[in-house]
């Protein structure tokens, strides 16, 4: 509810006019070895005129963040498993790249002022603290990933309104639902309808599915 509530549809609109009037926008993509941190990456590559790379971070895929460290020329990175800490550090001696290693590292880099958003796109919960760290920093986050809202919905869309910082979806049908309502009052959608790829009724019988209650999902 507090996604299009009035306050929130200002903060939008006030993030999209300072993106027309600075048109670099400088990324941090938090989980750039996962798939849509490598389709944000590609993005990237194609429109230098419109965005930049600043941060890269990896839980533990240290081969992949070197590699596109040494691609993408970031500000800094990150990897969340500091046992590989000193194989990025050697990798990327030869750059300007700094490097941060850990958990903690994570929340610190977040709070950094050497980006404007945030690709939100650490899978599972260890991506909640650095978006609430990016959000008490003023920073835009474009959150992929769903676990941030399913723990604590209420805290990071209460501090987004608070901090008056956009919280835009980019993953799925979030981001499809966002682009349906964008522009539109909410008195003229009666109804949205979201279709499943399968999950836990994949390969059952439609005289199967025409029986199915809203609790079984869950417990199937």
């Amino acid at each position: 509810m507090i996604l299009f509530c009035p306050q929130f549809v200002i903060v939008i609109k006030n993030h999209f006019n300072y993106v027309r009037k600075y048109m670099v926008k400088r990324i941090g993509i938090f989980g750039s070895t996962g798939s849509i941190g490598k389709q944000a990456l590609e993005v990237i590559k194609h429109n230098p005129d419109k965005f930049s790379v600043e941060i890269l971070t990896a839980n533990s895929n240290y081969e992949e963040l070197v590699e596109q460290a040494l691609n993408h020329d970031p500000n800094m990175v990150v990897i969340g498993d500091d046992t590989y800490y000193e194989k990025v550090k050697q990798a990327l001696s030869a750059t300007d790249i700094k490097v941060f290693a850990g958990e903690k590292a994570l929340e610190e880099v977040a709070a950094m002022d050497c980006y404007d958003m945030m690709l939100a796109a650490i899978v599972g919960f260890a991506g909640l603290k650095p978006t609430l760290k990016a959000i008490q920093s003023r920073k835009a986050v474009a959150l992929a990933n769903k676990e941030t809202l399913v723990v604590a919905g209420d805290i990071v869309m209460d501090m987004a309104v608070q901090y008056q910082v956009p919280i835009i979806p980019v993953d799925s049908e979030h981001s499809a639902i966002f682009q349906c309502l964008v522009g539109e009052t909410r008195n003229k959608i009666d109804k949205i309808y979201l279709t499943a790829s399968g999950g836990p009724f994949l390969g059952r019988k439609t005289n199967f599915l025409v029986n199915v209650k809203e609790s079984m999902p869950c417990s199937t």
